[in-house]
C-alpha cells in the first residue's frame, strides 16, 4: 500500500472516530397507537415517509391492524385494515404494512382460528388508496390446522409483493419448510414455492432488497439439530443455494423463537441474531460487503446477559444501528448502540426497561437521515434515535 493511500485511510478513521465514541441519544415521540396496542412493525414508503404499523385491542378484546404515516413532523390519522380477526398476538408474529411503487398497500398477518391450538394461516390485503381494503384472503395453499407464519414482507415486482413464511406440517418437533407466496396487487396469492425444506420452526424470517436481488434470512436446522443463521438469495431470475451466515453451530433441540433480521443498502448487507452457542447468550452481527455473497466474522453487540430479539438498520455510513433485549435491573431493557463494518462499537444506551413480554420485539427503522425504534407489548411507544 502506497504511502498517500496509508495518510488516507488513517485520516477516514480518525474522522470516524467521533461519531462512534458519541451515545446515541434517545428521543422519546407520541406515537398513533391506542393505549392498549402492540405487534409494531415499520417499512419505508416510495416517498420516503416511516410508515408504522400495529395491533390495537379495543373493547370486549377486539383487535384491528391500523398503520399510520410520519408526514415531517406529525402523524397522519390512523387507517383500520381490518377488524375482529383472529390474529396471533404473539411478538414473534408481526404484521406488515408496505406501500408499493405506484400506490398499491399491501399488509399480511397471521390468525389463529379460535378453538385451533397448532393452526395459524397467513392472511393477506391489498389497498388502492390505503384506506379501502380487499377482503383478508388466506395466503397458503395448505389449508390444514398446521403451522404457517412468521412471515415477512416486501416489494418484489410491478404491482407485487413476495411473503416468506414458515410452514410446519407435523409440529414443533419437526423441521419446518421455508416458503414464499407472490400476492399481486388486487391482494391475490399467484404462486407459491418452497425455498428450504428443513428450517427452524418457529423463529422469525426477515427479507432485504440489495443491489443484487432479493435476500432472506432466517434460522436453519440440521440433522444435528444445529440451528444457525442462513441466507438465502434471489439474483439475475434464480434461487441461489442458502449459505450459513456464520457457523455458531448452536446445538439446541427446541426452537428459540429468537432469530435473525436482516438490513441492506445497496449492496452493503448486515445481518444481526441472536445464539446461545457455547452457553453464551449473545447478539451477533456480521456485515456484507458483496449484497450477502459472503460475510465477515461477527461482532458481539451486548454487553449484559442477551435476551435476544435483535433489529438493526444501516446508517447511511453503512454502519449498523442495532436494537436487543438482555438482563438489567430485574427487568429486561432494550438497548441501542452503533456498530461499524469494521467492527467498530459504539456506546450502549438503554432505551426502555420493564418485563421481556411487555417489551414485545422491538424494531427499528432507517427513514431518510431518522432512525427510529418501536416497542411494546401492551402499549406500542416509539422513539427517535440521534447522535
Amino acid at each position: 500500500m502506497d504511502t498517500m493511500r496509508k495518510i488516507a485511510l488513517a485520516a477516514a478513521f480518525v474522522a470516524a472516530a467521533p461519531a462512534f465514541g458519541q451515545t446515541l441519544k434517545v428521543e422519546a415521540v407520541a406515537g398513533p397507537a391506542g393505549t392498549s396496542s402492540l405487534q409494531a412493525s415499520w417499512s419505508v414508503t416510495p416517498a420516503g415517509d416511516p410508515l408504522l404499523s400495529w395491533v390495537d385491542i379495543g373493547k370486549n378484546d377486539t383487535a384491528s391492524l391500523r398503520y399510520a404515516l410520519r408526514h415531517g413532523n406529525a402523524w397522519s390519522v390512523p387507517q383500520t385494515i381490518a377488524s375482529g380477526r383472529q390474529f396471533f398476538r404473539h411478538p414473534a408474529e408481526l404484521p406488515e404494512v408496505i406501500a408499493l411503487t405506484g400506490g398499491t398497500f399491501m399488509a399480511h398477518w397471521i390468525e389463529m382460528p379460535e378453538g385451533a391450538d397448532d393452526a395459524e394461516h397467513v392472511y393477506v390485503s391489498a389497498s388502492k388508496d390505503g384506506k379501502t381494503w380487499s377482503a383478508p384472503a388466506m395466503a397458503n395453499k395448505d389449508k390444514s390446522p398446521h403451522q404457517h407464519g412468521l412471515a415477512s414482507m416486501i416489494e418484489s415486482g410491478n404491482g407485487e409483493a413476495s411473503i416468506f413464511w414458515l410452514q410446519a406440517l407435523k409440529g414443533e418437533d419437526f423441521p419446518a419448510t421455508l416458503m414464499r407466496t407472490v400476492v399481486n396487487a388486487d391482494g391475490k396469492a399467484t404462486k407459491e414455492e418452497t425455498l428450504d425444506p428443513n428450517v427452524c420452526t418457529c423463529c422469525p424470517t426477515s427479507v432485504v432488497k440489495t443491489g443484487r436481488g432479493l435476500l432472506v434470512a432466517y434460522r436453519g436446522n440440521t440433522a444435528d439439530s444445529i440451528r444457525d443463521i442462513n441466507v438465502i438469495r434471489f439474483e439475475n431470475g434464480k434461487w441461489l443455494p442458502s449459505k450459513n451466515v456464520y457457523p455458531d453451530k448452536w446445538k439446541i433441540d427446541a426452537c428459540p423463537t429468537n432469530a435473525a433480521v436482516a438490513a441492506a443498502k445497496g449492496d452493503s448487507v448486515a445481518i444481526a441474531w441472536y445464539t446461545a452457542a457455547g452457553d453464551k447468550p449473545r447478539v451477533e452481527v456480521a456485515f456484507s460487503a458483496d449484497a450477502g455473497a459472503t460475510f465477515g466474522k461477527p461482532v458481539v453487540a451486548n454487553t449484559a446477559q442477551a435476551y435476544g430479539y435483535a433489529s438493526a438498520v444501516l446508517d447511511d455510513d453503512g454502519s449498523a444501528i442495532m436494537s436487543w433485549l438482555e438482563q438489567g435491573g430485574g427487568a429486561a431493557r432494550v438497548m441501542v448502540r452503533r456498530i461499524s463494518a469494521s467492527g467498530v462499537a459504539g456506546p450502549v444506551t438503554q432505551v426502555a426497561q420493564a418485563s421481556r413480554m411487555d417489551l414485545g420485539y422491538p424494531r427499528l427503522l432507517h427513514a431518510g437521515s431518522e432512525t427510529w425504534i418501536a416497542w411494546g407489548n401492551t402499549k406500542v411507544q416509539t422513539a427517535r434515535l440521534g447522535k
